[in-house]
């Protein structure tokens, strides 16, 4: 299972995010968790310093900006084939 992590306050492009990631890892047929980082202390643990940020099992993908689900799945891509 892939976690993916919406780090931001829950300002309406954080949530623009997580409907996106979820959006993105339903058609890749992908099985996750999604988990939203709210504390801003645990957000700049990750050195995030521009939200909305997207972090996939832990690592960040992007900052600042929301990605498109086109754009999460290519990001989703290498995990989903990960699973085989």
């Amino acid at each position: 299972m892939i976690k993916l992590q919406i780090l931001g306050t829950g300002c309406p492009k954080c949530e623009e995010l997580a409907k996106n990631a979820e959006l993105a890892a339903e058609t890749l047929g992908i099985k996750y968790e999604i988990v939203k980082i709210k504390d801003i202390n645990e957000i700049m643990q990750y050195g995030v310093m521009l939200t909305p940020a997207l972090a996939i099992n832990g690592e960040v993908k992007s900052a600042g900006k929301v990605l498109l689900p086109v754009d999460i799945m290519k990001l989703l891509h290498q995990y989903k084939e990960g699973e085989k």
